[in-house]
């Protein structure tokens, strides 16, 4: 028994590797977590992918539903822990019951499955419950992040210093020690706006890859209201957001 962890990109179908497409073609059942009616477009494009790549004979597509996530908690590592055991046990139940040992199964992870994704972590859990065996397979992909580097043309780090990838809530405590470059993901609160170099840069981007991509970049003292709003009224239209950014402090001689 094996499962595939594939990454398929930002958004866009035709992010997908060539190995990704090949390791499609090769699964026999496609676990999929429900996340509701209102992020259905994200749905709508895995089934577009299947309908592109899954040459096989045969495949099944047996989706579980994703356990709620409780985003009041102050014990932030806590809740998320918790929520990723409820997922395992979606996820183990997928399995046991849809899987045959000599069949391959495969997660589609949105951009690639090592940065902020808990797909590995939860068939690690799986698997440390001695349940269940398998074989992992991760295919790595096209993450928001390269998207928004290539969408803004533009490099993630200055000649001969480090970037750091962050999340939102992480910058809101401070900006990252010794580091110009900062990559911000997972900002459901906009820390940009109260929390960064207000002389820096940002280059910003929504929905990356998909046709209702949004992107903004300038001086961050002159556009966080201009991201602030566009975000907003995209959030309220269409139920959900995925954004990115990268923070560039240039160093611009004092006026």
């Amino acid at each position: 028994m094996e499962i595939k962890v594939i990454g398929i990109g930002a958004g866009d179908p035709d992010y997908l590797t060539v190995q990704a497409v090949k390791a499609i073609a090769e699964v026999d059942v496609f676990f999929v977590l429900d996340k509701g009616e209102v992020k259905q477009e994200l749905v709508e494009l895995r089934e577009e992918i299947l309908r592109r790549h899954a040459t096989g004979a045969a495949y099944e597509v047996v989706v579980g539903r994703d356990p709620e996530r409780d985003r009041t908690s102050e014990a932030y590592v806590e809740s998320v822990d918790d929520w990723r055991r409820r997922r395992a046990d979606v996820c183990a139940g997928m399995i046991a019951e849809s899987l045959k040992p000599d069949q391959t199964g495969a997660f589609l992870v949105w951009g690639d499955p090592s940065l902020y994704d808990s797909t590995l972590a939860i068939l690690d859990d799986i698997l440390a419950r001695g349940e269940l065996s398998f074989e992992v397979d991760v295919i790595p992909g096209i993450s928001s992040v390269s998207a928004l580097a290539a969408r803004h043309r533009v490099g993630l780090n200055q000649v001969g210093k480090p970037i750091q990838v962050t999340t939102g809530r992480r910058l809101a405590k401070e900006w990252p020690d010794d580091v110009d470059d900062v990559v911000v993901m997972l900002d459901a609160q906009t820390a940009f706006s109260a929390h960064a170099d207000q002389d820096a840069d940002i280059y910003w981007g929504a929905y990356l890859g998909t046709p209702d991509e949004l992107l903004v970049a300038g001086r961050l003292s002159e556009v966080a209201g201009e991201i602030e709003r566009i975000r907003a009224e995209a959030r309220d239209r269409k139920g959900w957001i995925m954004d990115t950014y990268l923070l560039r402090r240039n160093h611009r001689p004092k006026a």
